[in-house]
């Protein structure tokens, strides 16, 4: 009995050494874990930050003092709204209301100045001659902000996202596409669109002759049917329902701005998370469908089309067989095609529609240019569509 009774109080306690020990790893895992994810958020909102801020100012360059996570966020948010809160009167110095923080830290620290989205530092140029030599760069050796998960579904590559060899390669295919020959073909498509606006002008004018008309939207419209166009060609309406899709999800995504630098951000079940990955989803499939039907045309000897697309994928299959023979090594890939054609909607339609509506408010302000611009164009062309050669010749409206 007594032997019984040993045996069972050795197993009890053997099994309770082995839950310890088990335990024990358990916990000591767990520690690890909880150390590192310490250690790599320390980096990321304390050590890193501090040392680009002491590189940064041993170079001679000034800025706002980092803040722990946050930054310059409160800062600017306050600035923000306090600058749309008071009338703007019709004036070039629009900097102070549309870039406030911008604004301020070229005042107190120069036109080479640096601020704080979140834990990165933001470095301001203004020098034309450093900014010509980080655009011209052969090498793409100037290294690119990375952004996070929310804003790579407006675009996860693209030129402007790489750097070095990467860079040079994408650099090396997308230039023919913007040839000036190149560019002189898609004239046509640019001049339809802008006969369609007119029209749509013209047939909204009232019996007094005048109606009333909000610029902006316009010109958004505007921009958005010759990217389409140029583009896509005759995808266009394919092409627009991309770039439809495309400026709802660039909408969406200046709302996370916010909270768009704290980790973990993209896993939030948000309504406007789960819409804007719905729509990254359907951007792709209809670019990738697209590309296919415009990649199995030319291997069938098709002509290619004058339009940014059909230039890209002809570029792209002359570099993959330079040597002779089919290396997809050395060009893009399905998927970086892709992401080329979300950038050029995204670097080309809001920079072009806020040129052509703060151009117009200009025009607005000094009537006599409206004369002199009018009649340069009359002069030059009449009632006829304007011709690549004859825009070169214009004088007071430069292109």
């Amino acid at each position: 009995m007594g032997n019984t009774s040993t045996t069972k109080m050795q197993q009890i306690f053997s099994q309770f050494e082995s839950n310890l020990w088990t335990w024990s790893l358990f916990i000591g895992a767990f520690s690890l874990l909880l150390t590192w994810g310490a250690a790599r958020a320390l980096e990321w909102a304390w050590f890193r930050p501090r040392r680009l801020e002491r590189v940064l100012r041993e170079q001679g360059l000034r800025g706002t003092v980092y803040r722990p996570l946050v930054g310059d966020f409160k800062e600017n948010t306050q600035l923000n709204k306090e600058a749309c809160a008071k009338p703007m009167p019709l004036s070039h110095d629009i900097i102070p209301r549309v870039e406030p923080l911008l604004h301020r830290s070229m005042k107190e620290f120069g036109k080479q100045s640096f601020t704080w989205f979140g834990s990165l530092p933001r470095v301001t140029i203004r020098d034309p001659e450093l900014v010509r030599e980080i655009l011209s760069s052969k090498f793409g050796h100037f290294e690119t902000q990375k952004i996070g998960r929310l804003g790579r579904l407006l675009a996860d590559g693209g030129l402007i996202m790489y750097d070095g060899e990467k860079w040079a390669k994408h650099r090396r295919i997308l230039n023919p596409a913007f040839h000036v020959e190149k560019l002189k073909r898609m004239l046509p498509a640019f001049a339809t669109c802008c006969d369609e606006l007119v029209d749509r002008w013209e047939n909204s004018v009232g019996p007094d002759g005048s109606f009333e008309l909000d610029v902006w939207p316009e010109m958004k419209i505007l921009t958005g049917d010759v990217i389409s166009r140029a583009a896509f060609g005759s995808s266009y309406q394919e092409g627009r329902r991309i770039f439809e899709l495309q400026s709802e999800l660039a909408e969406r995504f200046t709302k996370t701005i916010p909270t768009s630098f704290l980790p973990f951000s993209w896993y939030l079940p948000t309504e406007n998370n789960r819409r804007m990955k719905q729509m990254s989803r359907e951007v792709h499939t209809l670019l990738k469908g697209i590309i296919a039907k415009r990649e199995k045309a030319i291997q069938n000897g098709e002509t290619t089309k004058d339009d940014l697309l059909g230039l890209l994928l002809e570029s792209n299959m002359r570099e993959m067989g330079q040597n002779g023979k089919s290396d997809s090594s050395l060009g893009m890939t399905t998927n970086e095609v892709i992401e080329e054609c979300k950038v050029f909607y995204i670097a080309g339609k809001g920079t072009t529609s806020v040129l052509l509506t703060w151009t117009m408010v200009v025009l607005s302000m000094h009537p006599e240019w409206q004369e002199k611009v009018r009649e340069e164009v009359l002069q030059h062309f009449g009632r006829k569509t304007p011709d690549y050669d004859g825009l070169s010749r214009l004088k007071i409206v430069s292109y």
